[in-house]
């Protein structure tokens, strides 16, 4: 396909028709010219395909498909080379299923635990979402399928998602919400990008030329398509000069011919019109050459993947010897969910599974008793099954509760109002936990949820919403199967109004301030030395790892080099398991308000009883830097940065420290508002003020304690303080007879004229 020739032979109407859906999932088609229709479909976690009835919030029915574990779960894996061969898994699906495009993955922040979609999205750490993100995009697309990297920018709430206008300062842009997305474009490369429904600092996502154009183009060198949220569409002809490309789904042609008339009017530009054009038939002709129609998966294969998956994910929060079970026990699994399993979360994403196994399933052959213990329908104590569930923990050795969140509790489309599980369900934990000291707890959950019967168990297993083989993947981790190796990817507070964003969050009608800023998750409560349930990045194993010999290869570096640490790792304990290293770093006197630690790397690491490796991680400057909004840029400061090696954000085990020195420095203009401190703190001009300032102090007695003049400790102290808040302006109020203010102004032009200089 000769995409320029096509498009100078394309009529106006053609071009206006191929930026919209021709239905729900499908690009149009122009015929005469061979521009074949495309079909795109929801994912991330499995493909829902619609051959007939279509919709955006999986109601009607799809095609059966296998519903590997969700983003809350695989983010848990800390794990690229699985979220690789995930992706890889849905790539031959949709080649099987001529599927251009699959929309995901998601990588919008967990900004609150409430949010409804938090199941689809990876973490509230945006390395960690950048990297999870990156590498299922490599795995669809090595399959020349397509992925939509969403929702951009700052959707991070279902409340009234449609209109709520993210109101957010650039730094918090930049270091958290941007960067979920930026590592993703940048070392990913995925086809097209979904523009969010939402408004950013007052203007919709879907017509915002900065973000779409400036920062996802120019900036990150995007080269594919943009396509809106299904209805995320505002205005059309203002979303086209943004770069919004394609409109999903179909308007029925109201803002085709809205396109038209703006190009015959001109208001748009037909060549800003070609450039939309352009990039939609390039990302169709790229997978019209490569298409495989002979590719075939095998449905039971991609279920055991999802298996060893959620097998990699799910997260031992507690285990005071509890687990792993024996086979010989008799174990009472009690709870709805060991038997239906809510393995998935509800909306858009919502798989026709093609078999769902549930762990009463997977332990058929072991010693296991089953009582359903709770309704799920209705948030009520149904006491005859509280009864027979209790009777059942009586008689066995140990009793595991499957429990967690019913589908109406969280789902795309609305958000959560508290942390808490249905009460009938913390009842039965209660109950079974005061008859049976020996019980686990397994929560099948998209977002963090209170534990008020947290100290009253042995044990407790987060599966998250594990997809179709959860039964059986739980099953294996139990019984020591399978080594738990998940970490936390998001912070589990003890409640909810812990939470950075709990004043703020949902907003005033459709404007939600960000007023935490930076600190969102571990980032605030780390800054706060809170208590928390359980921390970023903590999970347990059946084994225990030690860390040691850390090093850098260099003790200093400048901000335009890299530094490569290194340490070792060793498996103390009996049993073969996995280890996520995670690397932060801190700055030990920062000029500005940061977080204490941020994440910065991690790596998993497999290691036998006994063996120790080696594990290394290279740090750029991105590692030190926060964003700059002066220099609108990424800075690292001089100075001294830890690097930390730990087992979660509070369980750091090995350190080692590195200087690095600023290559530009921060453009700086004194001025007479400028203060004696500040500019005392700046070798480069200190000298240039210092002879004035010395006659200002001998004037006026500050730091003099000799004989009458000498002061009380406290008023010295509080004659200092004032003098280096001081601006300048008010050494012309306080002493006239010094200065001129020509004089002045000339040594702030000194200093001026140095400083760029230096620069």
């Amino acid at each position: 396909m000769n995409i320029e020739k096509i498009v100078k032979e394309m009529t106006l109407e053609e071009k206006a028709g191929l930026c919209s859906g021709a239905d729900f999932w499908h690009t149009k088609a122009v015929e005469r010219l061979g521009i074949p229709a495309s079909m795109v479909s929801d994912g991330p976690h499995g493909l829902r395909k619609q051959d007939e009835k279509s919709d955006h919030l999986g109601v009607n029915e799809s095609i059966k498909a296998v519903c590997f574990p969700t983003a809350c779960a695989t983010a848990s894996s800390f794990d690229r080379e699985l979220l690789t061969a995930l992706g890889e898994a849905l790539g031959d699906e949709c080649q099987a299923e001529d599927i251009s495009v699959i929309l995901g993955p998601a990588v919008n922040i967990k900004r609150s635990p409430l949010c409804g979609r938090n199941f689809e999205y990876f973490s509230e750490d945006p390395y960690l979402a950048s990297e999870m993100a990156a590498s299922h995009i490599n795995g669809v697309q090595s399959r020349q399928v397509g992925t939509s990297l969403k929702h951009f920018l700052a959707n991070n709430q279902e409340h009234r998602r449609m209109t709520s206008d993210s109101v957010i300062d650039e730094r918090t842009l930049r270091e958290i919400y941007l960067a979920a997305f930026e590592g993703a474009v940048k070392h990913a490369k995925p086809w097209t990008v979904m523009c969010s429904y939402n408004k950013i600092n007052g203007e919709y996502a879907s017509e915002n030329y900065h973000y779409l154009t400036e920062i996802l183009r120019d900036e990150w060198g995007f080269d594919g398509y943009v396509m809106s949220d299904w209805g995320a569409v505002n205005n059309r002809v203002e979303g086209v000069k943004a770069g919004l490309d394609l409109e999903m789904p179909s308007s029925g042609g109201i803002n085709d011919t809205y396109l038209i008339e703006a190009v015959k009017e001109g208001r748009l530009k037909e060549q800003v019109l070609d450039k939309a054009v352009t990039r939609i038939l390039t990302i169709i002709e790229r997978y019209k050459k490569n298409r495989r129609p002979e590719t075939v998966w095998d449905k039971d294969a991609h279920h055991e993947l999802a298996r060893k998956m959620e097998g990699e994910c799910a997260v031992l929060l507690k285990n005071e010897g509890i687990l792993p079970l024996a086979d010989s026990d008799e174990v009472a699994f009690i709870g709805y969910f060991a038997a239906h399993p809510r393995y998935q979360g509800g909306g858009s994403s919502h798989i026709n599974s093609t078999k769902v196994e549930s762990a009463v399933e997977a332990a058929k052959y072991r010693n296991v008793i089953y009582a359903q213990g709770y309704e799920i329908n209705m948030d009520q104590v149904n006491d005859s099954m509280m009864k027979e569930a209790v009777e059942a923990a009586k008689r066995a050795k140990t009793a595991v509760i499957f429990a967690g969140l019913p589908d109406a509790f969280e789902s795309e489309g609305y958000d959560r109002s508290h942390m808490a599980m249905p009460d009938c369900q913390n009842a039965l934990i209660e109950a079974v936990a005061a008859v049976q000291p020996n019980t686990v707890v397994v929560l099948h959950n998209g977002s963090p949820v209170e534990m008020p019967w947290i100290g009253k168990v042995k044990g407790v297993l987060e599966a998250y919403l594990g997809g179709q083989a959860v039964g059986g993947a739980i099953v294996d981790i139990l019984y020591g199967l399978v080594n738990p190796s998940g970490k936390l990817a998001e912070t589990f507070p003890v409640k909810l109004e812990d939470n950075p964003s709990y004043l703020y969050y949902g907003g005033e009608k459709d404007v939600t301030e960000y007023r935490e800023g930076v600190f969102v998750g571990y980032r605030y409560y780390d800054k706060k030395k809170m208590e928390v349930l359980f921390p970023f990045g903590y999970g347990l194993s059946y084994t225990t790892f030690e860390y040691s010999n850390m090093k850098a290869d260099r003790q200093t570096m400048k901000d335009v080099d890299t530094v490569t640490v290194s340490l070792d790792v060793t498996n103390t304990g009996k049993v073969t398991g996995k280890e996520v290293v995670e690397i932060y770093v801190e700055a030990v006197n920062s000029a500005v308000i940061r977080p204490v630690r941020e994440l910065r790397e991690f790596a998993k690491v497999e290691l036998r009883p006994g063996e120790t490796k080696t594990v290394s991680f290279i740090l750029g400057k991105r590692a030190f830097a926060y964003y700059h909004t002066g220099l609108k840029d990424w800075y690292a400061e001089s100075g001294s940065y830890l690097i930390h090696a730990g087992a979660s954000s509070r369980d750091l085990r090995e350190t080692v420290c590195v200087k690095v020195e600023a290559t530009v420095e921060v453009p700086v203009v004194y001025h007479l508002n400028s203060t004696v401190g500040d500019i005392l703190a700046d070798p480069d001009v200190a000298e240039i003020i210092q002879p004035l300032l010395d006659k200002y102090q001998k004037g006026n007695g500050i730091g003099n304690s000799d004989g009458e003049a000498a002061k009380s400790a406290i008023s010295q102290q509080m004659d200092d303080a004032m003098f280096r808040y001081m601006p300048l302006r008010q050494m012309l109020s306080f002493a006239p007879d010094i200065s001129t203010p020509e004089e002045l102004q000339g040594l702030i032009r000194q200093m001026n004229e140095k400083k760029r200089a230096i620069i």
